[in-house]
């Protein structure tokens, strides 16, 4: 947005009709969720707004003035009713006299909640006192990439003069909390005309008097500074390209290829999740002669910083002469020396009541000509990295563009990275789930037994890739699963397990969507009923195709990407009591489950060395929510067992000998337990799931 390609003018969303029909509180959220909703104005997560609302006072029942401010860890594009912190503003006023000074600042955060209004539960924010001592009703905080670039330009006072007068101020760098919520009424009393200031190394602080006044004051001052980059940022981007951009399908054959390596040697502590960037503005970075020196300063922003860490690791790899396996060779070592810089900075850096050190691998790596890849403990948070990334990238184009470009001090960096209140936030995090950071791929997924194991997985954390044949199922699934878990923890991959080569794009579709895999449930089935003299050889091939020779296709691509990844990895078979049990009229059917369950303890074999864990799951008889009873096996089966189809369940309820129906539900807690670490010690095993069968007892 920083150049004349990119750059394009805000929008003016407020409409007085909707906003006339709300009460103050209302207008904020509205205000809050217009200017979140674009990521040119701020990030997710970042940024923050308030307003001073006249509020009847529930125990003494007169009217006080309470400050509505968006809570702790909220994000102003999706926030409701319930994610803004209220305060009493006399008794935030009242905090100035238990002010001892910058040195205890942080001890301020702990009266906040003293001055909670109507036993508001939502934490209020560290940037409180930034809004609360801003003498006007309405403040929006932004983080705007038009704006960050001025503030992280090594003249920024001169250029925020230069471009907005005395209308925006400048204060210079200082991090947020108490005494910069000072310094902002300081600034206030001083310059009564200014209608916001530029917050050097960090963004913008706008105000009015009403919330369609501050809104709008929001969007011309950011418009103002694209407008001016559009004419003044003239200059090739980062000094112009110096290498090739590859074409986007060998880019994506790079990522492919280096992200389960890279997520192998960085998740030794936790499971990373991986994302792939390769847009515009992060292709005209990594092609960039100035690419070293610049991501070498690391970003500006705060809110930047603490979401890529000090700066990114540059890939060693060229792609005017694009070498995979030499870029690969080197990456242990590269990550390495990463490692070894992050724990001197850590050194250089910390004080006598730091933190212990965390994490020292990179979150963002840049490939030259390829695009950049971020790693994080979620999904999400890989992605909303990468997008915090891309915000530095436009800032370092607007700033070396039209001055020099400052990233944050390295001192200043480390004090918000190992902030004491932001480690309080830490530890107060829940504990993660069992499956959280692990990667599954589900063929058959959007069936009942698969989409069943899809939720089980997914609801203790797993991302979940469903791989199905079935594109109005799989889309349906996809919908369900995406409403009720986030759509950044679920995808889909049409596949046939029959067709290597499908087989193969939908695990590379997998890798460059989360970055590797950790779990493979093989659950993609047919059914079929035939005597044999009736059973054709295109029937016979299409039970061995699904059963027998789509198992291994799916395996062999795993085991290729859990040797890679070098981080163990995991199989579960979906078979059937037929593969142990025969029945009668289903010779293709219980030969091809058979033969699925020797491959099984074959790959048990094979991988263990590896800590590679294959098992499997046995069901009989789920009828409910499977797509397999759905055509003519119901029938078929019916007529072997001599009853009518509606009777069918109850036949296989009876037989069984706990007297049991089994659903989907109970082969996907068997196949959770399989896939976690609950079975850790687990391989080469069977469960059944059938409600008791003896002829299917594996001794």
């Amino acid at each position: 947005m920083l150049d004349k390609q990119q750059g394009s003018r805000l929008a003016n969303l407020w409409d007085d009709a909707k906003a006339a029909a709300m009460n103050e509180a209302e207008r904020l959220l509205y205000r809050s969720n217009l200017l979140g909703s674009d990521k040119r104005i701020t990030n997710y997560g970042g940024g923050n707004t308030s307003a001073k609302v006249m509020e009847k006072d529930p125990l003494g029942g007169g009217t006080v003035e309470v400050l509505w401010v968006k809570g702790s860890g909220g994000d102003v594009g999706t926030i409701k009713m319930d994610g803004f912190s209220t305060l009493y503003m006399e008794k935030l006023e009242a905090l100035k006299g238990l002010y001892r000074g910058l040195e205890h600042e942080d001890e301020m955060v702990g009266y906040l909640p003293h001055c909670t209004f109507n036993l508001n539960p939502r934490a209020a924010s560290i940037d409180t006192p930034l809004h609360a001592y801003v003498p006007k009703k309405h403040v929006d905080h932004m983080h705007p990439d038009a704006i960050i670039a001025i503030a992280a330009s090594k003249n920024s006072r001169e250029l925020t003069q230069k471009i907005f007068g005395d209308d925006i101020g400048w204060l210079r760098w200082k991090r947020p909390g108490f005494e910069l919520g000072l310094w902002l009424s300081k600034f206030c009393a001083e310059n009564p005309n200014a209608r916001g200031l530029i917050l050097e190394s960090h963004g913008l602080f706008t105000w009015g008097d009403t919330a369609k006044e501050a809104y709008e004051t929001t969007v011309e001052i950011i418009n103002k500074a694209i407008a001016w980059f559009e004419t003044e940022n003239t200059a090739p981007a980062f000094g112009g390209a110096v290498k090739p951009v590859l074409p986007a399908a060998e880019r994506r054959a790079v990522a492919q290829k280096l992200m389960p390596v890279i997520r192998g040697m960085i998740s030794a502590d936790e499971r990373k999740l991986g994302h792939f960037d390769d847009t515009q503005a992060v292709l005209d970075f990594v092609t960039s002669k100035n690419l070293q020196p610049l991501a070498a300063l690391g970003t500006s922003c705060p809110d930047h910083f603490l979401r890529t860490k000090i700066c990114p690791l540059v890939i060693d790899f060229d792609p005017a002469n694009p070498d995979i396996d030499k870029t690969l060779a080197g990456l242990e070592a590269a990550i390495a020396e990463y490692r070894a810089g992050y724990a001197a900075y850590y050194e250089r850096c910390k004080r006598d009541n730091s933190p212990a050190m965390r994490d020292p691998n990179a979150v963002v790596y840049l490939i030259p000509g390829v695009g950049m890849i971020t790693f994080a403990k979620d999904k999400a948070t890989a992605r909303i990295s990468g997008e915090f990334y891309v915000n530095a990238i436009n800032v370092m184009r607007g700033a070396s563009g039209v001055s020099t470009y400052v990233g944050l001090p390295e001192q200043e960096a480390f004090d918000i990275e190992y902030w004491l209140l932001e480690e309080a936030k830490l530890q107060r995090m829940p504990k993660p789930k069992m499956l959280a950071g692990k990667i599954a791929l589900v063929t058959g997924g959007a069936g009942g037994i698969g989409k069943a194991t899809a939720h089980r997985l997914m609801q203790d954390g797993a991302c979940v890739v469903l791989a199905d044949i079935d594109e109005t199922a799989l889309a349906a699934a996809l919908a369900e699963l995406g409403g009720r878990y986030g759509k950044d923890f679920v995808r889909a991959v049409t596949m046939n397990v029959t067709d290597e080569a499908a087989v193969e794009k939908s695990f590379a579709d997998t890798l460059l969507e989360f970055g590797g895999l950790d779990i493979l449930v093989s659950n993609a089935g047919l059914a079929s009923s035939a005597a044999i003299e009736d059973t054709t050889l295109a029937l016979w091939n299409k039970n061995m195709d699904i059963l027998a020779t789509g198992y291994f296709l799916v395996s062999r691509e795993a085991f290729r990407i859990f040797r890679n990844q070098k981080a163990g990895g995991n199989v579960v078979f979906v078979a059937s009591k037929n593969g142990l049990a025969a029945s009668p009229g289903a010779s293709a059917y219980c030969t091809a489950k058979a033969a699925e369950i020797h491959l099984a303890r074959c790959l048990a074999l094979e991988g263990a060395s590896a800590q590679i864990r294959v098992n499997v799951v046995n069901p009989d008889a789920v009828l409910r929510g499977s797509k397999i009873w759905s055509g003519e096996w119901k029938e078929q089966r019916a007529a072997v067992y001599k009853t009518d189809m509606e009777g069918l369940e109850a036949m296989y309820r009876d037989r069984s000998m706990l007297k049991l129906s089994v659903f989907p539900e109970d082969i996907a807690e068997a196949i959770y337990f399989l896939a976690s670490d609950m079975s850790a010690k687990s391989t080469g095993n069977i469960i059944n799931v059938d409600a008791g069968n003896a002829q299917s007892f594996t001794r």
